[in-house]
């Protein structure tokens, strides 16, 4: 295993030990996203540990919450989407931005159904505040598409997260959503584009976490 020597000349086993570890780290990772991705986030963490073949007390070693695991899993995804969304709010054309974030996004969902369950439904094992900033930056390109002329003036930022929440919807029970995922994102952004048609109803409170967050089971 390697070593590395301290100040007073006794090697030690640290390097290796931090090998490991962030090999661990690795794995169990990779494990998350697979199983979150087929069954849920509310995946049994003992299925993750078999996975990736690591014990389940490595695991919350590791990872000592739920929460931290899910974080961890889906760190890439949303930090692309965070990505996006900046350059979209900062984009000289605007709509055109948008078009291109929500079409990203949407494919997104389609890769993996589990990153629509933790961002959009604000699972309560992901308390993260970074999808309430989203919202307030989707309402800053809202605004600049309509002041561009490109965007109907009764569209909110609401009504792209229910292009969102509807997509997801959409992914969890096709298993090749792509075609109609795209299909409905085109749909929903030509409603959103000034056309001349007849004026959207009044938009509603969309109360979109209560929405997404509650499950209505079926009665016997």
């Amino acid at each position: 295993m390697p070593t590395e020597t301290s100040h007073d000349g006794v090697a030690t086993r640290a390097v290796g030990l931090r090998t490991d570890a962030a090999l661990n780290r690795d794995r169990l990772v990779r494990a998350a996203k697979e199983v979150f991705s087929a069954r849920g986030v509310d995946a049994p963490m003992a299925t993750v540990a078999r996975r990736a073949g690591i014990s389940v007390a490595t695991l919350y070693r590791r990872f000592p919450t739920r929460e931290d695991l899910v974080v961890a899993a889906y760190t890439d995804q949303l930090g692309e989407c965070s990505t996006a969304l900046r350059h979209a709010v900062a984009s000289p054309d605007p709509w055109q931005a948008l078009c291109t974030l929500v079409n990203r996004v949407c494919s997104m969902q389609c890769d993996d159904r589990a990153f629509s369950q933790t961002f959009l439904l604000q699972h309560p094992h992901f308390t993260d505040d970074r999808l309430d900033v989203a919202r307030d930056q989707l309402a800053t390109l809202v605004a600049r598409c309509q002041s561009a002329g490109r965007m109907r003036p009764d569209v909110t930022a609401d009504d792209i997260l229910l292009l969102l929440v509807t997509n997801a919807g959409l992914v969890a029970n096709d298993p090749d959503p792509r075609p109609a995922s795209a299909r409905l994102a085109a749909h929903f952004l030509r409603a959103f584009e000034v056309t001349g048609d007849h004026a959207l109803p009044p938009a509603p409170e969309f109360r979109w976490r209560d929405h997404l967050g509650s499950r209505t089971r079926p009665t016997r």
